[in-house]
């Protein structure tokens, strides 16, 4: 994906925030469009394309939640980043949980976003794992060239995040993974303040891919270490 041609929609009612983020996201090549109160925002990302959606949860209008979470429900795309001002934890995971790919807590460095949203993009767009075989285990078959993943033949709904976690996972079936090294690899940075942001992707994972998440076969909780991705045996083939 070229950075030219990658839109961000950025939804904050601080609009000493929204002109930041648009001035160094800008810097970056990015293409991006400011709304300044949710129910503009909400309409801007179900009329429109973006590659990248920044919500601030605390919104005139609709919240950053519940823009997330209608986003969700029409199975579009985009990655999105919660912007907030709360320090609650129940903010960050439920933020989480209804479909978004990472958060940043403010007040911010311009630059760690800026870190994030380079590496959030380039997870979901032109990354090597594109140039990968499509891998099978136990009838879930994870295709990283058109970024689809099928359970028995029935596509499932995934977002960048959660593809990336999973494929991530998948390509070393049966190694377990420690929290910090998924939130290294996968998000690209690390820090055992976000490790629970780790938990909440694997816990969405789980409810799409598995057949009973309360008995999970596929993405198993190996105590005190983290998680690994199994299948029958622990093997993965590389689907035709």
């Amino acid at each position: 994906m070229s950075h030219a041609l990658v839109r961000v929609l950025v939804v904050d009612d601080d609009h000493h925030i929204g002109e930041l983020l648009t001035l160094h996201l800008e810097d970056l090549g990015l293409k991006v469009t400011y709304a300044a109160d949710g129910n503009r925002g909400l309409e801007l990302a179900l009329t429109d394309a973006y590659d990248l959606i920044m919500l601030d949860v605390m919104l005139p209008g609709r919240d950053g939640i519940e823009i997330c979470r209608e986003i969700r429900k029409r199975n579009i795309r985009a990655s999105i980043i919660m912007l907030t001002f709360r320090g609650e934890e129940v903010d960050k995971i439920i933020g989480l949980e209804i479909g978004a790919d990472d958060y940043v807590t403010k007040p911010f460095s311009i630059r760690e976003v800026c870190a994030r949203v380079k590496a959030l993009l380039r997870r979901s767009g032109s990354s090597p794992e594109r140039l990968e075989p499509a891998l099978t285990i136990e009838g879930l078959t994870i295709n990283p060239s058109s970024r689809n993943v099928s359970l028995h033949g029935k596509e499932l709904e995934l977002t960048s995040t959660e593809f990336d976690l999973l494929f991530y996972m998948a390509k070393s079936s049966g190694r377990a993974f420690t929290r910090e090294h998924l939130l290294n690899a996968v998000w690209g940075y690390s820090s055992s303040a976000y490790e629970h942001t780790v938990n909440t992707h694997i816990n969405r994972l789980r409810s799409k891919i598995e057949p009973d998440p309360t008995n999970p076969t596929f993405i198993q909780t190996v105590w005190g270490v983290g998680y690994k991705c199994i299948g029958k045996n622990d093997a993965v083939s590389r689907a035709a």
